[in-house]
């Protein structure tokens, strides 16, 4: 029992020897985990040189952009073929993908030759041979009547340009076709298909055989973005996003990139790792100085880095007793399956001294355990490379999405990763030391080069599909020019009837006299209150107009709150909440007993009989107080002022937020006649002709006119353009039927717009995989102010993204495009509507003055047209194509409700004295 104890460990021991003097000799080629790190780095900035655009020409690693925009998403359907062509052999498949819920994919295939005189002949007879197969193969499928769409898997360096254009750079494996370098194998094809005039396919996609190892994955696994191949040669591809490649145009979204990483160090960036077997195995290469790293990694080249290091130790008597047989020195002898066979757990060291024996050697124990040693040296170098460059992919995907933690998954094929003992494992354990933050999944890809390319082309057709569906559904929303010219004309027809005397009753756009006559002219001056009274905030404003030399505004607020019960009790409670606030405004701005005349923004729709009396029509916004309806709140203030007995003020004018607006910007511009506001609500204003104000005495000069707009086409004269997610809006607001113009156009409601559309596209199964979240089903989830972070965002959609993950919904790089697309439809749309109803106002003023031209400012106020990044843009240009004979300046107002009141009051006052004067 002892004895052959002490016979283990004594074989022990050796081994440990025998593997430590080959450590040793081999040194160099035992990388640290610092060494991988450093190649890591060095890898990630090669990538970047090779996504410039100034640096493109002269990076070792090309990252050439593949035209695939997206991975599958497990509804793909269709009926497929695809052509592999990468060796001697090549295959053609017809590959059928279900998505009844069950995802499943059916594959009949044939391999056909190419024989040697094509591979040297011409271009012409290698494509009528493959077209000749192609029939072949359809006949025996009885499909030579189907136009199917067909991906080609063409395994040569190529140059893309589109997703079905391939431009062949060189031939490589053996080929030598003339005329095939610098043409496009797509129209070749095609070309030799149509001569035929058997059959007919769409060729749709061209791939690369390392994009379609992740395509095939990506069916089965939808976090895969990397495809990784270790065979005989050695490559990989990831998604990244457009911002980064300079070489296509377009910013969004993102599309594989296959790296032909197999020329990493082809500028000597890795001449310091590189040994004296690396630069030998180059020397006595079809392409010295090419594909450095591929060298160094692939199959094609291990098996012979361990006959080289044999033959040195050999010669250096280390091993073998010094002997060498002409086995050992012929190139290409040690193939790269003996590497793996003797670093098989059991038979390894057998399997070793068979193999050495059928090279003619006697080798030793000790000879086995060392070759063993350098095989393993050798492989776990090659894991060790590839892992390190492979982090630093996946480090760039984690940087790209902006995440803490990255889940993500590789798709891999190769024999050497397949059939190699322990490689794969090396491989994960390197990208994990590298990566300790990331979760990476790897899985075997089967069949990439044959379903990969029938997967790219029918995620393209998909694609393809889903975006003729949604353009269609998106077609409503968007205005031709003719469109928009009509809405004008109507809203000129809407707005007469509303001035007219007799038609004043059923217009829809109401078109209130405001009693407000004229604009500032800049000699008002004078201390004025003012009250803002819109919402469930109150505001007193003390406003003191200067002019002259100091001509200007300077303004002293202070907001208060209005508390519910007092929004929903009586008239009285309310009225004396206000003038409470007021008292206590001016005890704190130390003007106690001061008579100011006063200005009262009153924003609820109001008649007015004159300057200083607005007969409340009905509250709005949560207000219910009794006995106010049908009251002048002018006299339900001075009521108030009078109960308290403290201080006496001057109510001088009730008004709009859209003519205090107007107001605002006419005291910083004389041209400003016209108000606006786009925020929640929206509404407009203009000086009329009082000749044209039928419901007002008098023909001389002019008048404000409050068109109260947002009801424009509560008659039914918008609803050609109405859509059926306009009507959805509005049968679940609180006021169906009623402000249809404003529902398509202001902050309230655009959001909810956008909501609807994605609801209806998700249910489609054009969005989100066809899965609607519960939040999204919830009224007034998707904020109007998503609408403007989302347009405003460049960065890679990560807003889009964080907000469509608030909705609780699982969001692609696609689905994000998409719901930016929808946005930008919903707001252009709105801005072309408001900019229609701008330009017949404009347009009327220019006729009503019978001039061939106007020059006119706007004043505008709004969050929607403050925020909103292209708002504004869209409406200036649609005000500018449907009047051309004005020209219209916008002027951002600042506090038209409470500095617009004040200004009113002061215009008023103005007037007054020069009546009394």
């Amino acid at each position: 029992m002892i004895a052959s104890h002490l016979l283990a460990y004594f074989f022990t021991e050796l081994n440990h020897d025998q593997a430590q003097k080959i450590d040793k000799y081999l040194y160099h080629m035992r990388l640290s985990e610092e060494t991988l790190q450093e190649v890591s780095q060095r890898f990630g900035k090669e990538m970047e040189k090779g996504l410039g655009a100034d640096t493109n020409p002269t990076a070792a690693v090309k990252m050439l952009p593949t035209f695939v925009r997206s991975t599958p998403d497990g509804t793909e359907d269709g009926d497929f073929l695809a052509l592999d062509l990468g060796g001697t052999n090549f295959r053609v498949l017809r590959v059928k993908v279900s998505d009844n819920g069950l995802q499943k994919v059916e594959m009949e295939n044939q391999i056909y030759a190419i024989p040697e005189e094509l591979m040297r002949g011409s271009g012409v007879q290698l494509f009528d041979h493959i077209a000749e197969c192609l029939a072949n193969f359809m006949e025996k499928l009885k499909i030579k009547d189907k136009k199917l769409p067909l991906g080609f898997t063409f395994s040569f360096p190529c140059h893309q340009t589109k997703l079905d254009e391939s431009i062949l750079v060189t031939w490589t494996k053996g080929f030598k076709c003339s005329s095939v370098e610098g043409k496009d194998v797509v129209s070749l094809l095609r070309k030799s298909i149509k001569k035929r005039g058997d059959f007919d396919i769409d060729i749709v996609a061209v791939v690369n055989d390392t994009v379609g190892t992740m395509m095939t994955c990506g069916y089965d696994d939808h976090n895969c973005e990397v495809g990784l191949i270790v065979g005989t040669g050695t490559n990989a591809c990831y998604m990244e996003e457009m911002r980064h490649i300079d070489l296509v145009e377009g910013d969004e979204g993102r599309m594989c990139i296959n790296m032909e990483w197999g020329a990493f160090g082809d500028d000597g960036v890795l001449n310091d790792i590189r040994t004296e077997f690396d630069r030998e195995i180059d020397m006595g290469s079809l392409n010295p100085g090419k594909q450095l790293f591929e060298k160094m990694i692939s199959g094609m080249y291990m098996g012979e880095l361990v006959r080289l290091i044999l033959v040195k130790m050999a010669k250096e008597g280390l091993l073998f007793g010094g002997k060498l047989t002409p086995d050992l020195l012929t190139t290409g002898h040690f193939e790269t399956r003996f590497v793996s066979a003797i670093e098989k757990e059991k038979e390894g060291l057998q399997k070793a001294h068979e193999i050495l024996t059928k090279l003619g050697l006697e080798p030793s124990h000790e000879d086995c355990i060392a070759t063993h040693r350098i095989c393993q040296i050798v492989s776990t170098r090659s894991a060790n490379l590839c892992g390190a460059t492979l982090a630093a992919v996946l480090r760039r995907i984690k940087e790209n999405k902006g995440v803490d933690r990255l889940r993500s998954t590789v798709g891999v094929d190769g024999s050497v990763y397949k059939k190699h003992p322990h490689f794969a494992r090396r491989l994960h354990k390197t990208v994990r030391k590298l990566l300790p933050d990331c979760e990476i999944r790897f899985v075997r890809s089967e069949d990439g080069s044959g379903k990969g390319a029938a997967m790219v082309t029918a995620v393209a057709y998909r694609l393809a599909a889903q975006h003729k569906a949604r353009q269609k559904i998106l077609e409503a929303l968007k205005l031709s020019h003719e469109q928009l010219l009509e809405v004008k004309q109507r809203m000129k027809i809407e707005m007469e009837k509303g001035l007219g005397k007799e038609t004043h009753a059923e217009a829809t756009v109401k078109m209130l006299p405001t009693y407000v006559c004229s604009t500032p002219d800049g000699t008002e001056k004078g201390d004025f209150l003012a009250l803002d009274l819109g919402g469930t905030n109150f505001r007193v404003l003390l406003v003191r107009v200067r002019n002259g030399m100091r001509r200007g505004v300077e303004m002293h607020n202070k907001i208060y709150s209005i508390p519910v019960e007092i929004m929903q009790g009586t008239g009285e409670e309310l009225f004396d909440h206000i003038v409470h606030c007021i008292s206590d405004f001016l005890e704190y701005m130390g003007m106690k007993g001061v008579s100011l005349p006063l200005g009262f923004t009153f924003s609820f729709p109001c008649q007015q009989n004159n300057l200083d009396e607005g007969i409340l029509l009905k509250w709005t916004k949560g207000f219910k107080a009794t006995g106010c309806e049908g009251e002048d709140v002018v006299n339900l203030l001075k009521e108030a002022i009078h109960r308290r007995e403290e201080f006496d003020l001057d109510v001088v004018a009730v008004v709009n937020d859209t003519v205090g607006t107007m107001m605002t910007c006419g005291y910083e511009d004389p041209y400003c006649e016209v108000g606006l506001i786009v925020g929640t609500g929206s509404n407009a204003c203009y000086m009329e002709e009082m000749r044209n104000v039928e419901l007002v005495e008098g023909e001389e000069g002019r008048m404000c006119v409050n068109m109260e707009w947002g009801a424009f086409g509560d008659n039914g004269c918008l609803d050609d353009i109405r859509t059926e997610f306009d009507l959805a809006v509005d049968e679940l607001s609180l006021n169906p039927g009623k402000q249809r113009f404003e529902k398509m156009i202001s902050g309230m409601y655009l959001g909810e717009i956008v909501r609807n559309i994605l609801m209806d596209f998700t249910k489609r199964g054009l969005l989100f995989r066809g899965r609607i979240s519960e939040r999204l089903k919830t009224r007034g989830i998707f904020e109007t102010k998503f609408l403007s972070q989302i347009e405003s965002d460049c960065l890679a959609l990560l807003q889009v993204r964080s907000i469509l993950q608030h909705l609780g919904l699982e969001s692609t790089c696609d689905d994000s495009i998409i719901v930016k697309e929808v946005c930008t439809v919903v707001a252009r749309r709105a801005a072309q509507l408001c900019g229609a109803g701008m330009a017949a106002v404009v347009d009327k003023i220019r006729e009503n003055r019978g001039l061939d031209f106007l020059k006119v400012t706007v004043g505008v106020d709004g969050t929607l047209y403050k925020l909103h990044p292209h708002f504004s843009t869209v409406m200036h240009e649609t005000v500018k194509q449907l009047s051309p004979k004005c020209e219209v300046t916008f002027l951002q107002s600042e506090d038209g409700s409470g500095k617009g009141a004040a200004l009113i009051t002061a215009v008023a006052c103005r007037i007054r004295e020069a009546g009394q004067r």
